[in-house]
């Protein structure tokens, strides 16, 4: 009559034992800081009437309307040895993430062995089966999770990084490459003019119409222009061998040294300038990453102050391979019971590390808080310099517009012989300076747009791809998890 009461009793304690591991479990997990980036509501150097919408950051390079400009940073995307190398980390890290849990797990050795008799009568062959399960307790469970999830994130941070540099880099080499092109022949033209207002003053000098001193002036503007022909052409060289790099190939494409239109933005104007463009940034995403590895650092030591709790089971067979006074025999034993592992004289050293992860976990939360501001700093510096440059770049095509109706008045004044050769060549010459302003003023917004993308966290696209064998849904914005 008292047996059923007692039966009844088991899965009571069953129960009460299993929630009070499950509350040792959940315990003296590190709370994650609540990281909220202190980033402005609107922009101090945007131009007026900007709205805030969601961020779109996918392709923005393309509003440089340059097709060769698209398939160059296609190539880099997949060619490209940093980021190759990157995608790889990320691998590596996203396998070490998926089995961070693991050492929490019920393990199985089997080993073998030859054990002597101390006593030197006999020999064993013994073979066995070992078993252990350390229970996940005091946090250990969340605080591996967040540790790999953190290692994880910034891989995903550090790929994502890689690229943006790429594209950024990309773009701008580009259109210095571009832009120096279009110098090269700006300048020839400077050259060819003076060259031939210096044969015109030479016919003049003949007859006494013009000093020497005129003479020697466009001599020396002519060898000024020579030199500086020298100029673009370093960049092109310079331009050339870096994209090489960048497309992960040993020499340049011979198609690149072909002059080719130069990228601009034209028209387009700033028109979104959504704040929350600078949570796509690697440099903020890393910091995250950090906080959450931190974290889950911290919990770890905590966790390690306490003792280590487990499982343990063990089956072993033996068999007397070699004996000086008995028969072969063979013989098996098994145990099974609780392991536990309490700290004593390291207890001290537990908690100093414990204690030094903690103000780890603080420094990372500074980091991030580093990095916001850094952030804010840079896209309004970028967009301050993107809006000046607009401002220039209006500036100079006015300035060329007006040149150009001067450089048809002078050629009409020729024909009817109200003007001179030499006045058309002068117009010629400052008209040529003039383009060489507006081509240096297209190029200095194109780079002020791409630093401002690249300051704003201008991701290649939404979801990073992998390069080679990995599709882009393999590639997702890791978030920290418990």
């Amino acid at each position: 009559m008292e047996a059923a009461p007692r039966r009844d009793r088991h899965p009571l304690m069953n129960a009460l034992l299993a929630c009070g591991l499950a509350v040792l479990a959940g315990c003296s997990v590190a709370p994650l800081p609540e990281l909220k980036p202190p980033v402005p509501e609107t922009w101090r150097n945007a131009p007026a009437g900007v709205a805030p919408p969601s961020a779109d950051l996918k392709g923005w390079w393309t509003a440089l309307g340059d097709p060769a400009l698209d398939a160059l940073i296609d190539r880099a995307l997949q060619n490209n040895l940093d980021v190759a190398q990157a995608a790889e980390r990320l691998r590596a890290a996203r396998t070490l993430n998926h089995h961070a849990r693991d050492p929490y797990l019920p393990s199985l050795h089997g080993r073998t062995n030859d054990v002597i008799d101390p006593d030197t009568t006999a020999s064993y062959f013994v073979v066995g089966f070992d078993a252990v399960w350390e229970l996940p307790l005091f946090g250990a469970w969340q605080s591996s999770k967040r540790a790999a999830q953190g290692q994880e994130n910034s891989a995903v941070a550090a790929l994502r990084g890689a690229q943006v540099s790429l594209v950024a880099e990309v773009s701008r080499r580009w259109i210095e490459l571009r832009t120096a092109q279009q110098q090269a022949q700006l300048l020839g033209g400077v050259r060819d003019a003076l060259q031939e207002k210096l044969r015109l003053q030479q016919v003049r000098a003949q007859l006494k119409l013009v000093a020497p001193a005129d003479i020697a002036k466009t001599q020396a503007e002519l060898a000024r222009s020579e030199a500086a022909l020298t100029e673009p052409q370093q960049t092109i060289i310079a331009c050339v061998q870096q994209l090489a790099v960048l497309m992960g190939q040993p020499e340049p494409d011979p198609a690149w040294l072909t002059p080719g239109p130069q990228p601009q933005l034209g028209a387009w104007q700033l028109t979104t300038a959504p704040a929350d463009m600078l949570r796509a940034r690697p440099e903020i995403a890393s910091a995250e990453a950090e906080v959450l590895r931190a974290a889950g650092d911290l919990g770890m030591s905590r966790a390690d102050i306490y003792p280590h709790i487990g499982l343990g089971a063990s089956l072993q067979w033996s068999t007397n391979i070699l004996s000086n006074y008995r028969a072969h025999t063979g013989e098996a034993i098994s145990s099974f019971g609780p392991i536990i592992d309490v700290p004593l004289f390291d207890w001290g050293q537990r908690v100093a590390a414990a204690h030094a992860k903690d103000h780890q976990l603080k420094a990372a939360v500074y980091a991030y808080r580093q990095a916001v501001l850094q952030g804010v700093a840079e896209a309004e510096t970028a967009m301050g310099d993107l809006e000046q440059s607009r401002a220039r770049e209006d500036a100079t095509q006015r300035a060329s517009v007006a040149l150009d109706g001067t450089i048809a008045a002078l050629r009409k004044r020729e024909e009817l012989n109200l003007g001179s050769k030499l006045d058309v060549q002068d117009g010629l010459i400052e008209n040529q300076r003039a383009q060489l302003e507006l081509v240096s003023a297209i190029a200095a917004r194109d780079l002020a747009y791409v630093s401002l993308y690249k300051a704003l966290g201008g991701a290649p696209m939404s979801n990073p791809p992998l390069p080679s064998d990995a599709p882009v849904s393999d590639v997702p914005v890791a978030k920290g998890t418990d």
